[in-house]
């Protein structure tokens, strides 16, 4: 169309070019002139003509928006109107990606060894090569700047890293991509784009599982085997769990009373710190809380005192993970495979309890794990209680940078992922008459499932879900949610697959929308920047030695301590910065 656009604008310019030619041919031969004009007249004619069976075309049926699109149809090209020979075609040649997950924890699955990493390798000929840690993402990642070896694709957390690499020239601006393709330009809103933009204008980062409603995992679960074999006691308040923790030490003494996952990012305790404060989103993010339109410490905060008493506690009496803030993450699995723990609480349980839960049942189908409602402080109202946060842009983002060879091709795979085949596939595995879906209804989003399959063959799909977590780098997650609802709706809840079961009746319910916080990291070398690096070392400190305090009272000094510690390089500077960022996110969230 912007041939016909372009025609549209010379006619509606044509009238006036008449005007002229008319009035510079006066006096001139009369029968040159009115052979001219019998021309222009014929010229005019013929545009005309060719400017209606254009537009005509234009009048077809556009195929529905979020439907994947086959490359080289002859068919209605993509909602921007872009030429589908503009748009790289997945499949169409090898295409060789290297990713790197920035977290110290995080191991990308072995790429082409389960059912939908397999499938995009042999049908789009993606071969995708992670790259490790090594345990320590945040060196790894100074190396690979400093000897300009980046990865295609940095999964990281939003805020101090993406601006750093930005400014350093190091990153790829994606608006024209998000343009062109069609599933971030459906699916990310007015306000996921305004908070996506750095301070240049332009967006150099795609969100995980955005959304526009609540998502999320985190929570409290228990072994159900001995949560029966203890009688299945009333378990809603923190003194409920108190007392459940101590029963378990005393008649499973070689099982961990309660799982915290990695403390030393926060997990477990977090979720303690929750049941103790109602209305809870900041968590421990940024070392303060909310107080009306201000951010003051999190030391002096009532609810976080209470917890860290709590969990000094448990400590102290051996009820829980004692090497909770050196274990690793294959630990906390290892122990789940086993039965070992009877409560976990952290972020994310649900990836490894699946597995987990599949696991154990092969040899006794009454094993196994659930969820449970969020655990209270008695006195404090459930529903405002929030084990976890989901924002609306997710936890982390992708990037490109400008090692990769062909850009467009690495965002039009992640496009792909986002959109709804992409988003099956990686989640439901591949699609056939022997999977768990094949293929979509006329309007190219409704999945047609294969309830037998889902029914017949739980293990396979809990094997894919364990896996998405950690392939699913721009998950659509109102598309995911929705689509799983409408096909479990008739199901009966206990052949439910455990991922998809305690998302819809514990998780979802139970997270708080954390976006207005988004972004607060300041850049690394600002002032609030460094400030905060020394208020993050006195923190991680504080919260280690907390843990291991020998009475209540020496808890509370340490935490005194930190704060007054903090008060010295800066603390209230830093909080007033959170603070600004806070105050601007709700106004960019009202657009």
């Amino acid at each position: 169309m912007d041939e016909h656009r372009e025609m549209k604008r010379r006619m509606s310019l044509e009238p006036e070019c008449f005007k002229h030619r008319l009035i510079s041919g006066k006096g001139k031969n009369p029968v040159k002139n009115k052979r001219n004009f019998l021309l222009n007249v014929l010229f005019v004619f013929m545009v005309t003509i060719l400017l209606l069976a254009g537009c005509s075309s234009d009048n077809t049926s556009a195929p529905p928006a979020n439907e994947p699109e086959k490359q080289g149809d002859s068919g209605p090209k993509a909602e921007s109107e872009t030429p589908e020979s503009d748009l790289y075609e997945l499949g169409k040649e090898e295409l060789e990606v290297s990713f790197y997950g920035n977290y110290g924890w995080y191991q990308m699955p072995k790429w082409g060894k389960d059912p939908a990493s397999k499938w995009i390798e042999d049908n789009l000929k993606v071969h995708v090569t992670a790259i490790s840690s090594g345990g320590n993402n945040a060196q790894k990642l100074q190396t690979m700047i400093a000897g300009d070896e980046l990865s295609d694709i940095v999964w990281t957390e939003r805020g101090a890293d993406v601006e750093r690499l930005r400014e350093a020239g190091m990153l790829v601006p994606l608006d024209e991509f998000i343009e062109k393709y069609p599933n971030f330009k459906k699916h990310l809103s007015e306000q996921h784009l305004a908070m996506l933009r750095s301070p240049d204008g332009k967006i150099y980062q795609l969100p995980n599982y955005y959304t526009q409603q609540p998502n999320g995992n985190a929570g409290y679960a228990i072994n159900k085997k001995i949560y029966k074999e203890l009688g299945s006691p009333k378990l809603e308040t923190t003194d409920d769990l108190y007392e459940y923790l101590k029963a378990v030490k005393e008649k499973f003494p070689d099982v961990t009373p309660f799982e915290t996952g990695l403390a030393k990012e926060g997990h477990g305790i977090d979720q303690i710190f929750s049941s103790f404060k109602e209305g809870n989103l900041s968590f421990t993010r940024f070392f303060g809380v909310p107080d009306g339109d201000k951010i003051v410490s999190i030391y002096k905060d009532p609810g976080f005192r209470e917890s860290v008493v709590f969990v000094a506690r448990l400590m102290r009496e051996k009820l829980m993970t004692l090497d909770a803030n050196t274990q690793t993450e294959d630990q906390v699995k290892e122990k789940a495979m086993n039965g070992k723990f009877a409560v976990i609480a952290t972020f994310d349980p649900m990836k490894m309890l699946a597995a987990a839960d599949a696991e154990l049942k092969k040899n006794d189908p009454e094993d196994g794990y659930m969820f449970i409602q969020p655990i209270v402080k008695d006195g404090l109202d459930r529903s405002k209680i929030y084990p976890g946060t989901y924002n609306q842009l997710g936890w982390n983002v992708a990037l490109i940078t400008k090692k990769a060879k062909n850009p467009e091709a690495v965002f039009a795979l992640l496009d792909w992922m986002t959109g709804p085949e992409g988003s099956m596939i990686l989640n439901w595995g591949p699609p056939g008459p022997d999977g768990y879906w094949n293929g979509f209804e006329a309007d190219g989003v409704t999945p047609k499932f294969n309830n037998e399959k889902y029914l017949s063959d739980p293990d396979t799909l809990a094997e894919i879900n364990g896996k998405a977590g950690d392939l699913v780098w721009v998950g659509n997650t109102m598309f995911l949610d929705n689509t799983k609802k409408q096909m479990l709706s008739n199901v009966p809840a206990d052949q439910i697959d455990f991922s998809n079961r305690w998302q819809m009746e514990i998780t979802w319910a139970t997270q708080g929308d954390f976006t207005e916080f988004l972004n607060w990291e300041p850049a690394p070398d600002s002032e609030e920047g460094i400030i905060r690096q020394s208020i993050r070392d006195i923190w991680l400190t504080a919260r280690a030695k907390s843990m291991y305090a020998k009475t209540d009272e020496e808890a509370l000094q340490i935490l005194d301590k930190a704060h007054d510690d903090s008060m010295k390089v800066g603390y209230e500077k830093f909080l007033d910065h959170v603070a600004k960022v806070w105050a601007e996110n709700k106004k960019a969230l009202k657009k």
